[in-house]
C-alpha cells in the first residue's frame, strides 16, 4: 500500500471569454491565482429546499467556473460546494424567504447527513478545494452540454450549441442520486482534476483522479478491484478522514517470484 501527501498546487489561471459565453454566460474577464484566499467579493445564492442545494442568484468573481453545475440554465452548489464558499466569504447564502443563513445553521444542517453529504466527505473536498484542485462530484456532469458532446447529439441546425434545453427532471435526478447516496457504501465520491486555466464545464475532460471515502471498516480486496474497474482507467485514490487530518492512498500489484 502506497500512501501519499497531494502538495499545495498554485499557478495563474485566466478566465476564457468563449467559455463563459458558452457554457454559462458570465460577461467577464480576469486573472487570479489558483489558490483559495479569504475573498471580499461576494456572490448571492438561495437555499432550495427542494432540490437541497443552492440556486446561485448573483456571481460575482471566477471561482464560479470550477464551482457549481448548470441545469436548465441555472446554477446549483451542492451543499460541500456551499459551505466552502461560506467559509472563505465567497457566498452569502439566503432562505427562500430571503433571510440570510448562518454558517453554523449551515454546519447543523451537514451533520443531519440529510442531503448526500457528510462531515469527512465535506473535510476531503475543502482539503482539495484548498490546496487549488478542481473538484466535482463523480457521476454528476458540470453541464448537460458534455453529456451531449460525449454522446456526439446534435441539434437540427447541425450544431451541439443549441442543445442547451433541459427539463425540470434533470435537476431532480441529480438530487435523487445525491441524497439517495449510502453514505456507509464504499464508493467513488469525487472527480479531481489538477489546476487549469483553462478549464471548462463543457468540455472538462477525464479527471486527474478519481477518490473514493473510506468510511467504517478498510475495504476487501474483492471491493476495492471491483471499484477500480469503475474508474475506467483513471487512477484511483482511497481517503481516510482521522481526526481531521485527510490522507490519501493507492494501491498497487506486485507480482511475487515463483519460488523453486
Amino acid at each position: 500500500m502506497e500512501c501519499e501527501d497531494w502538495d499545495g498546487l498554485s499557478s495563474d489561471s485566466e478566465l476564457l471569454e468563449q467559455d463563459l459565453k458558452d457554457e454559462e454566460e458570465y460577461n467577464y474577464t480576469s486573472n487570479s491565482s489558483s489558490k483559495l484566499q479569504f475573498r471580499k467579493v461576494t456572490s448571492v445564492a438561495r437555499w432550495n429546499s427542494r432540490v437541497r442545494m443552492a440556486e446561485v442568484v448573483e456571481r460575482k468573481g471566477q471561482l464560479w467556473t470550477t464551482t457549481g453545475i448548470v441545469r436548465s440554465g441555472k446554477l446549483y452548489c451542492s451543499i460541500e460546494e456551499t459551505l466552502f464558499l461560506m467559509e472563505i466569504g465567497a457566498l452569502l447564502l439566503l432562505r427562500e424567504n430571503d433571510e440570510s443563513i448562518s454558517l453554523e445553521t449551515m454546519y447543523q444542517q451537514l451533520a443531519e447527513e440529510k442531503d448526500g453529504c457528510f462531515w469527512e466527505l465535506y473535510e476531503v473536498y475543502r482539503h482539495l478545494k484548498s490546496l487549488g484542485y478542481i473538484v466535482g462530484r463523480h457521476g454528476i456532469p458540470w453541464s448537460m452540454k458534455s453529456v451531449k458532446r460525449n454522446t456526439g447529439t446534435v441539434s437540427s441546425e447541425g450544431t451541439s450549441e443549441s442543445l442547451e434545453v433541459q427539463s425540470p427532471q434533470d435537476c431532480n435526478s441529480v438530487i435523487e442520486r445525491l441524497i439517495k447516496m449510502d453514505l456507509n457504501e464504499l464508493k467513488l465520491v469525487f472527480d479531481v482534476y489538477l489546476p487549469n486555466g483553462k478549464f471548462r464545464k463543457s468540455s472538462p475532460g477525464d479527471p486527474s483522479y478519481v477518490v473514493s471515502l473510506i468510511r467504517g471498516q478498510p475495504p476487501s480486496k474483492i471491493e476495492i478491484e471491483a471499484i477500480e474497474r469503475q474508474c475506467g482507467g483513471i487512477p484511483l485514490k482511497f481517503c481516510l478522514v482521522e481526526h481531521g487530518r485527510v490522507s490519501f492512498y493507492s494501491f498497487g500489484k506486485v507480482e511475487l517470484p515463483v519460488l523453486p
